[in-house]
């Protein structure tokens, strides 16, 4: 067994003195809850110590954007450290579980023994991500083959053919490493009026994504990601969660639709949107992050905690009162922050809306709602989001050993001085 990433003494140690505060917060709240008739402290507690939510293996190092990256140092140089910086998150929230790993960004030369050492961290490898949007080794050897004009959606056969070989090596290392699902974004689409044929490419890619579904194991799974814009701006292939939708129905009945949180356009309903891919079982993954004026990568409900809290709201309905076993990943770009701060502050923050959206008297709204009484609704809902639920979400990270105040446990232990030592300022690329 290999040494832990933060010794579980120390966050015991950080916890001891915020633990009677605690306890009277949990107590106080559990008679409101009691009193109201509502889900009571202790189910939303079982529920939250239940929860885990991916850490992509990109988050764990500084992002950036076009215009430039500034490393924080101590960031992990290796996919092994990245499982290591996941593994102090778990520590640190109780919450965070397992990896996504990006291909090629991550592709350990022994499989393997990467998956011995996130089983030795308690670590398991959530779904695998495919990699089209950049040329990569599988391509650039032969300078014809690129895919600057798509991957699947592209015209010429040989470059859909790598395109499709890629997502099959990715299902391959997924098997070896104990994941059970592949996740696929495509940047495919067109950036002027005319450059390509909408339907041709929407076809293309349709009979790529059968050609990988039916490569899956039995046991496994595949997400269609869509995106609106970025690259391609004029019209992106699969643009919406109807395309999504068409695409994963072509794809096979294990393709099911993801929906990031960013990957819409302005104002859109996205708890709506969940509402409808439930409602026809082809919701499948989740990816948390929040945004201002596109798809900003920002720390989740940062922004928008309501939209957040509604949504989970949706899901609880899909679960039937509980949340549905769902691929969920946090998937942000930490520019300016340490990144395991803004994982912890976001892992948090998703917390907070699951446990709020817990507490919602559903037979109150039910009753609100076929009544026609918009006031009454609104403040049932009202009532749950206002609710102070950080208490029984503290309380969860104490009954599974992790830190009541994650936050303050990190910095208390310099994990970030110690990775810095460690590894030194030298850092690696993380694709964002």
């Amino acid at each position: 067994m290999l040494d832990p990433v933060i010794d579980p003494d120390r966050i015991d140690h950080h916890n001891r003195p915020l633990e009677s505060r605690l306890a009277a917060g949990v107590e106080h709240l559990a008679g409101e809850l009691d009193v109201a008739g509502h889900t009571s402290a202790d189910q939303v507690i079982d529920a939250l110590t239940e929860f885990s939510v991916a850490a992509p293996s990109w988050a764990v190092g500084t992002g950036g954007t076009r215009f430039g990256r500034f490393p924080l140092g101590g960031e992990p140089r290796t996919t092994e450290e990245k499982v290591d910086d996941v593994a102090a998150l778990h520590t640190l929230t109780g919450s965070n579980d397992s990896i996504s790993l990006h291909v090629p960004w991550d592709d350990p030369p022994d499989p393997a023994a990467l998956r011995r050492h996130a089983a030795e961290r308690g670590i398991r490898f959530d779904a695998m991500n495919s990699n089209t949007f950049q040329d990569n080794p599988s391509t650039t050897d032969d300078g014809r083959l690129t895919y600057k004009f798509g991957s699947l959606a592209n015209t010429d056969p040989a470059v859909r053919r790598v395109a499709v070989d890629h997502n099959k090596y990715v299902i391959d290392l997924g098997v070896a490493l104990g994941s059970t699902a592949l996740t696929v974004w495509l940047a495919d689409g067109i950036n002027h009026p005319g450059q390509a044929d909408h339907r041709d490419q929407f076809e293309r890619v349709a009979d790529g994504l059968r050609q990988i579904h039916d490569h899956l194991p039995a046991d496994w799974l595949m997400y269609t990601e869509h995106k609106p814009y970025e690259p391609a701006f004029y019209a992106t292939v699969n643009q919406d969660w109807g395309s999504s939708l068409l695409l994963a129905q072509a794809a096979g009945e294990k393709a099911s639709c993801l929906v990031d949180l960013g990957h819409h356009l302005p104002n859109a309903n996205i708890e709506q949107i969940v509402s409808r891919l439930a409602m026809v079982d082809r919701l499948g993954g989740f990816h948390f992050n929040d945004s201002k004026y596109g798809d900003d990568d920002l720390t989740s409900g940062s922004i928008k905690p309501f939209q957040l809290f509604l949504i989970f709201g949706e899901l609880i309905r899909a679960g039937d009162g509980r949340l549905p076993s769902l691929a969920y990943m946090i998937d942000q770009s930490h520019n300016i922050k340490d990144p395991l701060e803004d994982l912890i502050q976001s892992t948090d923050a998703i917390c907070i809306a699951y446990a709020q959206a817990l507490v919602v008297d559903r037979a109150a709204l039910a009753a609100a709602q076929i009544d026609n009484d918009a006031a009454g609704a609104q403040q049932v809902l009202q009532n749950a989001f206002r609710t102070d639920v950080r208490p029984l979400v503290a309380e969860a990270r104490r009954r599974v050993g992790a830190a009541i105040d994650p936050m303050g446990a990190y910095r208390a232990v310099g994990y970030r001085a110690a990775a810095i030592e460690r590894r030194g300022s030298t850092t690696v690329a993380t694709g964002l």
